[in-house]
């Protein structure tokens, strides 16, 4: 797998944020998403891979398109994984709120893990702490540590946390070690995103969200160099399959290993670490990040748009 495929796949994230920043504000999340899906496997059809989905649209979303087990691509070599979610804070972006990506991780083949358990207990890091964090350990230890890293007090830090009512005790026990906290409407690979990336304001990711999201914050974070931890969440009828790893806490290369992984995301609406879609007369604007774990390169691309010409993804 020596082309870069990141810089092709990164025309899948742009076409699904630019489907679905049309949909800012507007009150449908699932309209959204509809659109971002359909003009992400657009795209896919177009790419010189053989694609297997591992990580696909979420279950509850009606007539998905690009669902786990779907084979997307041109059907020719190279033969690899494939994680995404064409739209991450599909309710945010309904509400007319920032923290919107469109997202997308590929890999050699095997390379990606997949549970049947909706829920993972997270923490993301930059580079810096990386090899400080402990999932099993206390939240305020784990502040500590992570603020020894990097050289400032607890005090200085800043966690980003989903709203959430699950979240309620997490909130009450990073406020008593004094850290700061920036709560957020959802979007957990957008706020791990932030936490791992330097100058966004945010310097940790907590919380609890979807084991998606999981694999897809292990693969980018894998590019980036960053810190990454989850544990999977046992609830009432879980699934029986997972029982074995509830008691695991696991790490990047638990969930997304290899050493050629590459990764695109496109903002839809406005992230800490990349704009949203901007529209002008006739066309528009897209910002989007290109990461590969073999390089390491990390590119910002800022693409414009024209919509006198038709898009072509062959």
């Amino acid at each position: 797998m020596d082309r870069n495929l990141a810089l092709e796949l990164v025309r899948a994230t742009e076409a699904a944020a630019l489907a679905s920043a049309r949909l800012l504000g507007k009150g449908d999340p699932i309209a959204a998403d509809r659109a971002a899906a359909a003009a992400m496997a657009l795209v896919l059809k177009g790419i010189k891979i053989t694609g297997h989905v591992i990580i696909g649209e979420r279950d509850e979303i009606p007539d998905a398109v690009l669902r786990r087990g779907d084979t997307v691509g041109a059907g020719e070599e190279p033969e690899v994984d494939i994680a995404l979610d064409p739209l991450e804070g599909m309710g945010s972006l309904a509400d007319g709120q920032g923290n919107a990506i469109s997202a997308i991780a590929l890999a050699p083949r095997g390379s990606f893990r997949h549970f049947n358990s909706r829920y993972m207990r997270k923490i993301a890091v930059g580079s810096d702490a990386a090899d400080c964090i402990d999932l099993g350990s206390s939240v305020f230890d784990q502040l500590v540590r992570i603020a020894e890293a990097k050289r400032v007090y607890v005090e200085d830090l800043t966690v980003a946390i989903l709203r959430k009512e699950r979240h309620d005790d997490l909130i009450g026990e990073v406020r008593r070690t004094g850290a700061r906290i920036e709560l957020v409407r959802d979007g957990d690979l957008a706020a791990a995103f932030a936490a791992a990336l330097p100058g966004t304001g945010i310097d940790v990711a907590l919380g609890t969200g979807d084991t998606r999201q999981g694999i897809l914050t292990a693969a980018a974070l894998a590019c980036l160099g960053a810190g990454f931890q989850g544990q999977l969440v046992r609830e009432e009828d879980g699934p029986a399959d997972d029982d074995g790893d509830y008691d695991r806490v696991f790490g990047i290369e638990d969930l997304a290993g290899g050493s050629n992984i590459m990764f695109a995301v496109t903002g839809v609406s406005r992230s800490a670490f990349l704009e949203g879609v901007n529209f002008r007369p006739g066309g528009a604007v897209t910002n989007s990040l290109v990461l590969r774990s073999k390089s390491g390169t990390l590119r910002f691309l800022r693409t414009e748009h024209s919509f006198d010409k038709e898009p072509d993804y062959t």
